[in-house]
C-alpha cells in the first residue's frame, strides 16, 4: 500500500507522530482540525460558525495538496465543546458542503487542545 502524507509543518506532527491528512489508493483521511489563523495561532476569539468554516478551509487545503477536494469528501466528525452550538457549527458546516451533504457526526466533548476551541472537524474524502 502506498501511503502518502500531508504536513501542516507543526512541531506536533512528529512529537505525537501524526500528519495533517494521509492518501491510500483513492481515500483521503485528514486528522482533527481546529481553526487557526495564517500564522497558526488557534482562533479562539471567534464564534462557532467562524470556527469551523476556517477548519474547514484548512480541511480543503489539505485536500488540495492529496490531489482531493471538499467535493470528494463522503464523512465529517464534528467534536463541539457546547452542543447547543449545533445549529451554527451546522450552518457553517451546510454552506462549506453546499450539495456534497456527507455523512456526519457531532458529537459533544468535555475540551479540546486549546481553551477557547470549541470545534474540530475530521474529514474522510473519496476521490474517483
Amino acid at each position: 500500500m502506498t501511503r502518502r502524507r500531508v504536513s501542516s509543518g507543526t512541531e506536533w506532527e512528529e512529537r505525537v507522530g501524526y500528519s495533517r491528512a494521509v492518501r491510500t489508493g483513492d481515500t483521503v483521511r485528514v486528522a482533527g482540525t481546529t481553526a487557526v489563523d495564517e500564522d497558526g495561532e488557534p482562533m479562539t476569539e471567534a464564534g462557532p460558525a467562524a470556527q469551523t468554516e476556517r477548519a474547514l478551509e484548512i480541511v480543503g487545503e489539505a485536500l488540495a495538496e492529496a490531489d482531493a477536494a471538499l467535493s470528494d469528501v463522503v464523512r465529517t466528525r464534528l467534536y463541539v465543546t457546547d452542543a447547543d452550538d449545533w445549529e451554527a457549527v451546522g450552518r457553517a458546516h451546510g454552506r462549506m458542503f453546499e450539495d456534497v451533504r456527507p455523512a456526519t457526526t457531532l458529537v459533544e466533548v468535555a475540551a479540546l487542545i486549546e481553551p477557547g476551541l470549541v470545534v474540530e472537524v475530521e474529514a474522510t474524502a473519496v476521490v474517483e
